[in-house]
């Protein structure tokens, strides 16, 4: 595979440290597609667990952009290893260009299995992710496990691209797999009482009653389409797809765009890490 490169990206510490808050920017190589990423620290007693992916590649001819959030939890061992892994994981698969949804949903796949036998060095933590790959500008492929979400805006109404995997929803699978979802202890449905979403990365001591496939939808981006976000569930528990794209729309710049996402979910009292990427189309 030929190398990779990236076209266009910068990046900003805000604060400094993992533990603070980041953001940045870029663009497509012809300048056309523009993106922008914030990510802020929630209120909890732990460092950011929140990872991204935001970049723009060229790989046998073809431009590709690279969108990603992992939400780690219990540690940020799993979010780092898929920031670092995930999508050069699925390029490798040698379908990909003739079938990128099995190929995606393989390298899911291989990509946790991979972290489980990592385990002793990642720690006993997991990760959702939200991974978004346009391809010549043209199509685009959304793949999730958790709750991280993906989000488009086509003629300014809000499509939800992905889909947010909660323990009632997924009640049948967790128990054919051995497992329990209960509300005990906590206000949300947790798989064994202790984890809020019913498909993840990592894991380790729930695995056997988790999933880590991801669910895949892909749609051609046409000149109706000018908005994508991609966010952890610290933006969607205080905002609804709408309003962020309502939000998102107003704001040309898309650095200032998902910075503004971020300020209004801390206004609107979000605890949770908050990250988020914008990206907008030829506008």
């Amino acid at each position: 595979m030929n190398k990779l490169c990236c076209f266009g990206a910068s990046y900003s510490r805000l604060v400094g440290g993992r533990s603070s808050s980041s953001a940045g920017k870029g663009k497509s190589h012809e300048g056309s597609i523009k993106y922008g990423f914030s990510l802020i620290k929630g209120k909890a007693n732990h460092p950011m667990e929140d990872y991204h992916v935001a970049k723009f590649v060229q790989i046998q001819r073809h431009e590709l952009g690279l969108f990603a959030i992992y939400d780690g939890h219990l540690g940020d061992g799993v979010p780092a290893y898929l920031q670092k892994h995930l999508f050069s994981n699925i390029l490798k698969e040698e379908e990909f260009w003739v079938d990128p949804n099995r190929s995606i949903s393989k390298a899911y796949e291989r990509t946790d299995q991979a972290i489980l036998s990592h385990g002793s060095d990642l720690g006993r933590g997991g990760s959702t992710a939200v991974t978004a790959i346009l391809i010549n500008g043209q199509r685009l492929w959304v793949a999730n496990v958790g709750d991280s979400r993906a989000v488009l805006s086509r003629g300014g109404q809000a499509i939800q691209m992905s889909t947010d995997h909660e323990p009632n929803t997924e009640r049948g699978s967790i128990e054919h797999r051995g497992g329990f979802v209960s509300n005990m202890p906590g206000d949300v449905p947790r798989v064994n009482g202790q984890l809020a979403v019913s498909r993840a990365f990592g894991d380790r001591n729930l695995k056997s009653h988790l999933r880590s496939d991801p669910d895949i939808q892909d749609t051609v981006i046409d000149n109706n389409v000018d908005i994508l976000i991609l966010a952890s569930d610290g933006l969607w528990k205080v905002m609804s797809n709408q309003e962020a794209v309502d939000i998102a729309r107003r704001i040309k710049d898309p650095l200032k765009a998902a910075k503004q996402l971020t300020a209004e979910a801390l206004k609107r009292d979000s605890k949770d890490d908050i990250s988020c990427v914008v990206v907008r189309f030829r506008r």
